[in-house]
């Protein structure tokens, strides 16, 4: 059977892939060159998961670290209104610019979405995932999201549903979500003391009343607690977001982090605040900065010590996204365009397409398992950015890439840590200088980057910076390993 379309990540077998000789398949020209399911730094050291929950997670990007570089979810907005207003937040329409939650460029009907789903099931059958996130709250539009949900589960079945709510209507609707085998709820909690909440929500609304202050931060939290119990009573796995926001509740997620944990959440995601004035929020407005990419590193790192499992490869995506996350397809699949597209959903093919996908995952792991060691003694840790277009290999060129995957690699293992957004630098000549100094700067604390081929000036721009260039076409953790040990015998060799 010959693969749909957008199947291109599955078109060259691990086996054939290696960092020395290969030639990166997408690009012939380019020069030759010399898991788990686990999503914090520590999970090694973590109980491993039953088979039962694996299989729950295997096919979400979003809940499995691993899945996320093989695997493709979409948003559709069909939930406008919200009943809460966060001070991080400004729900913009018609915004094709922006990435980030919260933005769409379009708002659809149950039956619109519904049709769009069908559409890009069949264009990308890596999809597995459909989530409704907004721009509003899911469950403060509560006729539309279960009408969409009720449609796409009797059109494609084997796409798993999932929503994201602030959780104030949550408890109302935990039955309705678990009869319509909705299996993933992400809730976004930023605090559990409410004299902290007070400055992070301005109103909520709850039951036609508009409440303020303590009184709008206590009902908020209550109804959040009350939402995540129910959902480990009924088994619905539970991701908590939750955005760092430096001087209000960075030092108070920690115990954030801790009743989420004994409350049942099975995924933490701590999320940085996005505060540009541009975008029009209180925060914005305000001045109120967004933490270091040290400060979310430090934190997250002090919550997967508590036995937290910790999302890091969130991407905070807009609420039409679609695609592998890290990648924003939305404006390929506008009302206009995929209304006169024939739905091309085909179980049968998906099937085949994810059949291969999972071949491919058993081939990496064990080149992982192979790559990974029991360091004697304790080795230095470094971070290294790769240049990624999914697939779970380092397969991109440097001028191509619009972010780069931070992992952290020490004498036993290569550890997805986090992602990092730039400009991309190749512009058609265009302020690529200003970019790639930009580039340096975001990366300025890693000692490698890894790509599939990488010009000589930017090269050498990063040479100067004390930044060394790898170019391969092979599993992430084979080429970070490899380049480890080299730098492990340089740095022995003083």
């Amino acid at each position: 059977m010959t693969p749909p379309p957008d199947s291109a990540l599955l078109d060259t077998p691990v086996k054939d892939l290696t960092i020395t000789k290969s030639t990166d398949p997408a690009n012939p020209k380019a020069k030759k060159s010399g898991g788990n399911c686990g999503c914090s730094t520590n999970e090694s050291a973590k109980p491993a998961l039953d088979q039962k929950m694996m299989d729950r997670i295997s096919k979400h990007p979003c809940y499995s670290e691993e899945a996320h570089h093989h695997y493709a979810r979409m948003h559709v907005a069909v939930a406008p209104a919200c009943n809460i207003q966060c001070n991080y937040c400004n729900r913009k329409y018609d915004c094709a610019n922006e990435s980030r939650p919260g933005v769409v460029s379009e708002l659809l009907t149950p039956e619109e979405a519904a049709h769009k789903v069908l559409v890009i099931a069949g264009k990308i059958p890596q999809m597995t995932v459909l989530g409704i996130a907004g721009p509003g709250d899911p469950l403060a539009n509560p006729d539309k999201t279960f009408r969409t949900f009720e449609l796409i589960a009797d059109k494609a079945p084997d796409i798993k549903l999932c929503l994201s709510t602030n959780g104030l209507m949550l408890p109302n609707h935990v039955d309705r979500i678990k009869a319509l085998n909705v299996d993933h709820v992400t809730i976004t909690i930023n605090m559990v003391d409410p004299e902290i909440g007070t400055k992070i929500y301005p109103w909520v609304r709850y039951n036609r009343k508009r409440y303020t202050g303590l009184e709008a931060a206590r009902i908020l939290h209550e109804r959040q607690m009350e939402g995540l119990q129910a959902l480990k009573e009924a088994d619905i796995l539970c991701k908590v977001n939750s955005v760092m926001i430096p001087g209000i509740n960075d030092e108070h997620l920690a115990e954030v982090d801790q009743v989420i944990r004994q409350n049942g959440a099975f995924l933490h995601n701590i999320m940085p605040l996005i505060s540009a004035p541009e975008h029009g929020t209180h925060f914005g407005l305000t001045g109120q900065r967004g933490p270091t990419s040290k400060e979310l590193k430090a934190l997250q790192d002090k919550c997967a010590d508590s036995n937290m499992k910790m999302m890091r490869h969130c991407r905070q995506c807009r609420a039409d996204a679609v695609g592998l996350l890290g990648e924003d397809r939305s404006q390929e699949f506008t009302k206009d365009k995929f209304m006169e597209m024939e739905p091309e959903y085909n179980a049968t093919v998906r099937q085949v397409v994810h059949s291969t996908i999972e071949q491919r995952r058993i081939e990496q792991q064990a080149i992982k398992a192979q790559v990974k060691k029991a360091p004697a003694v304790e080795t230095p840790k470094i971070l290294l950015a790769v240049a990624t277009k999914g697939g779970g290999l380092v397969n991109q060129h440097f001028g191509h890439a619009k972010e780069f995957t931070i992992y952290e690699v020490d004498g036993s293992e290569a550890r997805f840590v986090t992602h990092r957004k730039i400009d991309q630098y190749c512009q058609g000549g265009y302020g690529e200088e200003a970019t790639l100094e930009g580039v340096i700067k975001t990366i300025a604390d890693c000692k490698a980057v890894l790509v599939s081929k990488i010009g000589d000036c930017p090269q050498k721009e990063l040479e100067m910076a004390g930044i060394q260039s790898v170019e391969a076409y092979d599993v992430i953790e084979k080429v970070a390993r490899e380049y480890y040990d080299q730098y492990l015998q340089t740095l022995q060799g003083g």
